[in-house]
């Protein structure tokens, strides 16, 4: 049997994969505590719950429109205007079966063959594979633990060429936790002012957990937001992961564009999803912010006890619930049976030995690092990274 080859384009997330192989090792008798996904360890709001279970009382189970329902589309508007005091209309609004499918339908309706992204690294493991599916061609900008994980304007400069055709990057960032300012936003709005031709995804699904203030989207730039399609969604801010429901927000030619490519995969999202999401939106955020307090104290926890292992050089995150350590420092050293090469050996021996699942930075496009979630208990928090330090206490 002879399979398409459009496989052979993109790779299986490694996030998912290390998932998979933490849930194998465990099938066999193994405690493995799982520092590899990113999905907050809370339950949904129950207002929002209370939401879904009148709507199945309600009977909306039947098919919606494509791109939702018109009080979602509404709702979604609201939340925007409310929250980051940008004006759109439900006509901007497409929802769709999770914001991993938005930033596909999005990269499907804009990327040719031979287009390029610029992505700043690290990025989000699924980016470079949807351009990829595409046909796109990735350029990357790689950034640094000194820089704060962020891109400047001579980097982006540098990058653009006439075959330019979309930015994309997410603040906060997943896996760096990079969080960019206002200001930093202004500066690159200035080098993407000289290429009118470059539309720009901000991926904001995280701008609930933020660690340093106010979150601010590059859409604020009015001369810029007809060029910014906005990534959201419910999983992470609304603990919904399971719920799959995201959106975009953009001018209408985009969004009718992702309407069209979605009402070929997968229609409209799931309705009662739907009918909880406007609750969710427009309801009390106070569980959302108590789940941001809650990371908080994880994140301080976290940060102490990376700060602990030898070797690791730790940018303390600004937003998300990750850290991204450049873990190079243990290439070479072996425990006398194995050697540690590159991230993937590391991460499969912390797997193996400490039994803790974690991502290497290959699939974010950065090498040196790896990625530790702290979207779990701060009971498995501490014992994983005891184990981890253990663990890494036998390489020589």
């Amino acid at each position: 049997m002879q399979l398409s080859s459009l496989l052979d384009r993109f790779n299986e997330p490694e996030t998912l994969k290390m998932a998979k192989l933490g849930r194998e090792l465990a099938a066999q008798g193994h405690n493995v505590i799982n520092l590899s996904l990113g999905e907050p360890d809370f339950d949904t709001p129950q207002h929002i719950k209370d939401a879904a279970i009148k709507a199945i009382n309600d009977n909306w189970s039947h098919y919606s429109p494509v791109a939702g329902y018109m009080d979602l589309r509404e709702a979604v508007c609201t939340k925007l205007l409310r929250d980051n005091n940008l004006t759109y209309k439900p006509e901007n609004i497409v929802t769709s079966t999770g914001a991993k499918q938005s930033l596909a339908n999005v990269i499907l309706a804009l990327v040719d063959e031979g287009d390029e992204v610029v992505i700043p690294t690290p990025y989000w493991v699924t980016y470079s594979e949807l351009v990829k599916i595409a046909r796109g061609k990735v350029v990357e900008i790689r950034t640094t633990v000194e820089n704060g994980f962020k891109t400047t304007p001579e980097q982006l400069e540098a990058a653009i060429t006439d075959k330019s055709k979309v930015f994309m990057f997410s603040s906060p960032c997943n896996p760096s936790g990079a969080v960019y300012s206002k200001a930093e936003l202004e500066a690159l709005a200035v080098v993407f002012r000289k290429h009118p031709n470059i539309i720009i995804i901000a991926d904001e699904i995280y701008e609930y957990i933020n660690f340093i203030g106010k979150h601010e989207s590059i859409a604020q730039f009015e001369d810029l937001k007809d060029r910014v399609v906005l990534i959201n969604g419910l999983s992470k801010g609304f603990a919904m992961t399971g719920w799959r429901l995201g959106y975009i927000a953009s001018n209408v030619a985009i969004a009718k564009a992702c309407e069209k490519i979605q009402g070929q995969f997968t229609s409209g999202p799931t309705s009662v999803t739907q009918k909880a999401a406007v609750v969710a939106l427009t309801g009390d955020l106070r569980p959302s912010q108590e789940m941001a307090e809650e990371f908080t104290r994880r994140r301080e926890r976290t940060l102490a006890l990376v700060n602990e292992i030898p070797g690791f050089k730790c940018f303390a995150p600004e937003g998300a619930f990750y850290v991204f350590p450049d873990v190079s420092a243990y290439y070479g050293k072996s425990n006398g049976t194995e050697t540690i090469k590159n991230a993937s050996d590391l991460s499969m021996y912390i797997l193996n030995t400490a039994h803790v699942s974690c991502v290497m930075g290959d699939a974010f496009g950065e090498p040196n690092c790896v990625r530790f979630s702290f979207a779990a208990s701060m009971e498995n928090i501490e014992t994983a990274w005891a184990r981890i330090k253990e663990a890494l206490a036998k390489l020589k």
